[in-house]
C-alpha cells in the first residue's frame, strides 16, 4: 500500500513542478527581451574633415543614400524667389505687388515663376506643387499669437514696399518715399526689402533650424524608416536643417576669412561674415551630427546641435551690431539707409536667438528706441545707435 501512496505523491509533485515551469515560460514569452538591432553600421568620426561632402558618409546596406535634402532645399528655393521678387521695383523700374508677396509667403495661387539668374536657378512649377510654404514654418517655437505678430509683421512690410515701389522714380527724402543710391525706401527712409529678407533669416532659418529642428526635432524616431523612405524620421529632420542653410554639397567650401569662394545666402553667407572664429566648423558639425544619428550616439547629437545654434546666434547678433556701426560709418544717406534696413531687420531676429534668453521685448524695445520717433530712419542720431548697440552687446556678452 505504501508504494502507490509514494507513487502518486511523486507524481502530484511532478506535475506541481512542470505546471510551475510553464508558467515561468509563459511570462517569459510575454515579456521578451528586444535588442534593437542599428540599422546603419557605424561611422567613425574621424572620416569627417570639413571638405565631406554632406552626403558621402550617408548610405544604406544597398549603397543607397539615406539623405534627402528636398524640403529644405525646396524652401531655401522659395526665400531665393521672394527675395529676387523684392528687387524687382529697382531692379526692373516697375510697382512690386504684395498680393503676390504674401502669395508667395504662403505658396497659394502658384505664385513662383522661373528664375535664371545666377546663384538663384528657380523652377517654378516645381516649387508651386512642392506641398510646402515658408509662411508654415515661419516663427513655429513660438506661441500662435507671436506666429500671428510675424505673419503680420512681414504682410505690413510686403504692402509697404509696394506702396513705395510706386515712387521708385522719385528721390527719397525725409517724408517722401523713393530711392536713395539704388536703395528703395519709404516716406520714414526704412528699406522694407531688408526688413523682409532679415526678418525671414531670423522668423524662419534661425527659428526653424534652431529652435524647433535641432532642439523637439532631435525627439524623432530613429529606430524605423519612414514609411516608402531610406531614411528615419531624425535623419530626415537632420537632413531638412542643413538643406535650409545651403543648395550646397560642402556649405563655404574653400572659403577663407577674406574670401566666400562658394555661393551662399541668407544665414549661411552672414554666417561667414559675422562669425569668423567659427564659421569653418558649421559644416563638419553638421556631417558630425549626422553620422552620430546613424551611430545613436545622442551626447555627440545634442553637442553638434548646440553648437550650431550658439553659433547661428552669435552671427546674427554680430550682424545687427555690424549694420549699426556701418550707418555711423555711413557718408551718404544711401549708405547709412541701407545699412540701417539690415541693422533692423536682424534686430528684429534677435527675438529668436532663445540660447541667449532674447525675446520679442528685447528686440522690440531695440526698434522702438531707434525707430519709434515720427520719422523713423530720418530722426536716427549716434547716441540712439550707441544704446541700441550696449544692449546687444551686453545680451549677447559680445
Amino acid at each position: 500500500m505504501l508504494k502507490p501512496n509514494f507513487t502518486f505523491k511523486s507524481l502530484l509533485f511532478a506535475t506541481m513542478i512542470a505546471v510551475s515551469l510553464a508558467s515561468c515560460s509563459d511570462d517569459d514569452d510575454e515579456n521578451p527581451v528586444v535588442v534593437q538591432p542599428d540599422l546603419r553600421a557605424k561611422i567613425d568620426y574621424a572620416k569627417i574633415t570639413p571638405t565631406t561632402p554632406y552626403k558621402a558618409l550617408f548610405v544604406d546596406a544597398k549603397g543607397d543614400t539615406t539623405v534627402d535634402l528636398t524640403v529644405g532645399n525646396n524652401r531655401y528655393k522659395m526665400f531665393q524667389a521672394l527675395n529676387y521678387y523684392l528687387g524687382s521695383p529697382v531692379r526692373d523700374s516697375k510697382t512690386a505687388d504684395a498680393t503676390l508677396m504674401k502669395n508667395m509667403f504662403a505658396n497659394t495661387s502658384n505664385p513662383f515663376f522661373n528664375i535664371d539668374a545666377a546663384p538663384i536657378k528657380v523652377v517654378g512649377a516645381t516649387l508651386n506643387a512642392a506641398g510646402i510654404s515658408l509662411k508654415e514654418k515661419t516663427a513655429t517655437s513660438k506661441s500662435a499669437n507671436e506666429v500671428a505678430a510675424t505673419n503680420s509683421y512681414l504682410e505690413t512690410s510686403f504692402a509697404a514696399l509696394a506702396e513705395a515701389s510706386k515712387s521708385v522714380s522719385a528721390e527719397a527724402t525725409k517724408g517722401v518715399a523713393g530711392k536713395a543710391g539704388t536703395y528703395l525706401l519709404d516716406k520714414n527712409g526704412i528699406e522694407h526689402a531688408q526688413i523682409i529678407q532679415k526678418g525671414l533669416i531670423g522668423a524662419l532659418q534661425l527659428d526653424y533650424i534652431s529652435n524647433v529642428l535641432l532642439v523637439k526635432g532631435l525627439e524623432a524616431d530613429n529606430k524605423s524608416l519612414v514609411s516608402g523612405k531610406k531614411y528615419t524620421a531624425l535623419e530626415q529632420n537632420w537632413d531638412e536643417a542643413y538643406g535650409l542653410l545651403t543648395l550646397n554639397p560642402v556649405y563655404l567650401l574653400g572659403a577663407t576669412d577674406a574670401v566666400r569662394t562658394s555661393p551662399e545666402s541668407f544665414i549661411g553667407s552672414y554666417i561667414w561674415e559675422y562669425n569668423k572664429a567659427n564659421y569653418a566648423k558649421i559644416h563638419p558639425a553638421f556631417v558630425t551630427g549626422r553620422a552620430a544619428i546613424v551611430n545613436n550616439d545622442a551626447a555627440m547629437l545634442k553637442t553638434q546641435a548646440t553648437f550650431i545654434r550658439t553659433e547661428m546666434e552669435r552671427s546674427i547678433a554680430m550682424a545687427a551690431l555690424g549694420y549699426l556701426g556701418k550707418w555711423k560709418s555711413g557718408t551718404t544717406d544711401a549708405a547709412r539707409a541701407h545699412a540701417m534696413g539690415e541693422g533692423l531687420g536682424f534686430i528684429y531676429s534677435l527675438r529668436y536667438c532663445t540660447i541667449n534668453g532674447a525675446d520679442a521685448a528685447f528686440s522690440d524695445g531695440i526698434l522702438l528706441g531707434l525707430i519709434g520717433s515720427a520719422n523713423g530712419f530720418w530722426d536716427l542720431t549716434p547716441e540712439k545707435i550707441n544704446t541700441a548697440s550696449a544692449a546687444i552687446t551686453a545680451k549677447f556678452k559680445l
